[in-house]
C-alpha cells in the first residue's frame, strides 16, 4: 500500500514537471519567427535537334548542358525547390501540331534528390521542334503558390520554332500576372536574333540575358542564378549620371541602374567618411549587335580631377557583358574633427567615372543607350588604409619591395661571381 501510493506520488510529480515544462515550452516557440518561405526554380531546358551540334568545347551543345546540370545539382541551396522542364524532348517527327506541344515537366519542383535528377537528366537526348513559348507557360504554372521568390532559368541554342505564339508575349503576359515571376536566358549561340529574342523574354520580367560558348561559363552562370534566386531579392534604383562630376547624381549605398549610349561617359558621387573604404562595381550590357574588342573603365577621382583609383576590364566578344571594380579606403583622420568645432569628421566626395568602349556598325541604334549596373557600397576601412588601393596596388607594395630586393641581390652576386670566374680564368 506504501509502495503504491509513493508510486502514484511519483507519478503526479513527473507529470506536474512535464505539463510546467511545456507550458514553458509552448509560448518560447510561439515566440521563434517564422521560417522564410523556399525560393523555387525551374530550369528550362532546351532538347531540340540542332543542339547534337558539337561546337562548345568540342563537344556537342547537349552535352555540354548535361555537364553544367550536373555540375549545378551538386551545387544547388539546400532551401532552394528546384524543378526542370524540357522543351522539344520527346517527338522526333515532322507534324508541326505535334511537336510544338513538346514539352514537359522533367522534374517536379520541390526538394531536390539530387541523384534522382541527375539520372533524369542522363536519359536526354536532342529530338525535335523549339517550343519555348509553351514551355514559358508551363514552367509558370510548375511554379504557382508559396510565398518565396520563383524564377525560370531558359537554356536554348535557338529561335522559338512555334510560331504565331510569340515567347516574348508570353513573357509579358507572365509579368502582367504580377506573381513577380523572373525568366533569365542562356543562349548558346551568339546570333543576333536569337539575342534578341532571348533578351526581349529577359527584360519583360526583369531578368538577365547571357551569351555563353563555353560549359565553365555555362555551369557558373546557372549556379549564379540558381544561388540569386535564395538571396533577398534587391531592386535596382533608375538613376542618371552626369556629363560631369559638377552635376552627379549624389548615390548612396545600394544597386543602381542607368544607360550609357556608346562613346559617352558617366559621373557620380559618393561621399565618403573618413574610416570607410568606398566599394564599387559597374557592367555594361550589349543589348544590340557591337563590333568585338571593348572595356570597360571605372575611375574614382577627387573633385580637383586627380585620380584615386581605378579599375578596367576588357573583352573579345565572348560574352555579352563586361565588369570592372575598385576599391577606395579613406584614412582616420588624426583628431577626428574637420576643423569647424563641431567634432564631426568631414566626408570627402568621391567622383566615379564610368566609360566603356563599345562600338557598333552604324546601322545599329544608339539610343537608349546600353544597360549599366552599378553597385556602391560603404564599409569600415581596413586599419592601414593606405596600402590598399595606393595606384591600383592593393597590397602588392611589400611584394613588389621584396622582388626589387631580390633582383638587386641576385645581380650583384651575378656580377661577382662572373668577374670571379673571368680572374680564375685569366690566371690560369
Amino acid at each position: 500500500m506504501i509502495t503504491r501510493k509513493r508510486l502514484t506520488a511519483g507519478v503526479g510529480i513527473t507529470l506536474a514537471t512535464l505539463a510546467a515544462g511545456l507550458g514553458t515550452a509552448i509560448p518560447a516557440a510561439a515566440d521563434e519567427a517564422p521560417a522564410a518561405p523556399s525560393p523555387k526554380v525551374e530550369l528550362v531546358l532546351d532538347v531540340s535537334g540542332s543542339m547534337r551540334t558539337r561546337d562548345i568545347d568540342g563537344q556537342s551543345r547537349m552535352a555540354a548542358a548535361k555537364q553544367a546540370f550536373n555540375d549545378v545539382l551538386d551545387a544547388v541551396p539546400e532551401q532552394v525547390q528546384l524543378g526542370i522542364r524540357t522543351l522539344g524532348a520527346d517527338y522526333p517527327g515532322e507534324d508541326r501540331k505535334v511537336g510544338c506541344k513538346d514539352t514537359r515537366q522533367l522534374y517536379p519542383v520541390g526538394p531536390l534528390d539530387r541523384t534522382e535528377a541527375k539520372t533524369a537528366v542522363a536519359t536526354l537526348a536532342p529530338t525535335g521542334f523549339t517550343p519555348i513559348g509553351p514551355a514559358l507557360l508551363g514552367a509558370a504554372d510548375d511554379l504557382e503558390g508559396g510565398d518565396g521568390s520563383r524564377r525560370i532559368v531558359l537554356i536554348t541554342d535557338g529561335e522559338d520554332t512555334c510560331g504565331p505564339l510569340d515567347p516574348c508575349e508570353v513573357a509579358r503576359e507572365i509579368a502582367a500576372r504580377g506573381t513577380h515571376l523572373v525568366v533569365d536566358t542562356l543562349g548558346l549561340v551568339p546570333n543576333a536574333k536569337i539575342r534578341q529574342q532571348l533578351t526581349c523574354i529577359a527584360e519583360a520580367t526583369g531578368g538577365t540575358y547571357t551569351a555563353v560558348q563555353h560549359k565553365e561559363e555555362l555551369s557558373g552562370r546557372v549556379k549564379q542564378l540558381v544561388d540569386r534566386a535564395a538571396e533577398p531579392v534587391v531592386t535596382p534604383v533608375a538613376t542618371e549620371g552626369a556629363k560631369s562630376c559638377s552635376g552627379a547624381p549624389e548615390l548612396k549605398p545600394g544597386l543602381f541602374t542607368d544607360r550609357s549610349e556608346i562613346g559617352q561617359h558617366r559621373w557620380y558621387r559618393v561621399d565618403v567618411l573618413p574610416g570607410q573604404e568606398l566599394r564599387a562595381s559597374a557592367s555594361v550590357a550589349a543589348d544590340r549587335a557591337v563590333d568585338n574588342d571593348y572595356g570597360v573603365l571605372l575611375r574614382a577621382v577627387t573633385t580637383h580631377g586627380r585620380e584615386i583609383v581605378r579599375g578596367s576590364e576588357a573583352g573579345t566578344g565572348r560574352t555579352d557583358a563586361i565588369s570592372s571594380g575598385l576599391r577606395y579606403p579613406k584614412p582616420e583622420t588624426e583628431d577626428g574633427d574637420d576643423g569647424d568645432g563641431d567634432g564631426k569628421p568631414a566626408a570627402e566626395t568621391v567622383c566615379l567615372q564610368l566609360a566603356h568602349s563599345f562600338s557598333a556598325p552604324a546601322s545599329v541604334k544608339r539610343s537608349p543607350g546600353l544597360p549599366v549596373e552599378l553597385t556602391v557600397d560603404l564599409v569600415d576601412g581596413p586599419d592601414n588604409a593606405s596600402d590598399v588601393a595606393a595606384f591600383g596596388l592593393g597590397r602588392g607594395w611589400w611584394l613588389l619591395g621584396v622582388l626589387v630586393l631580390t633582383g638587386l641581390v641576385a645581380g650583384l652576386l651575378t656580377g661577382w661571381l662572373s668577374r670571379w670566374r673571368v680572374a680564375v680564368w685569366r690566371t690560369n
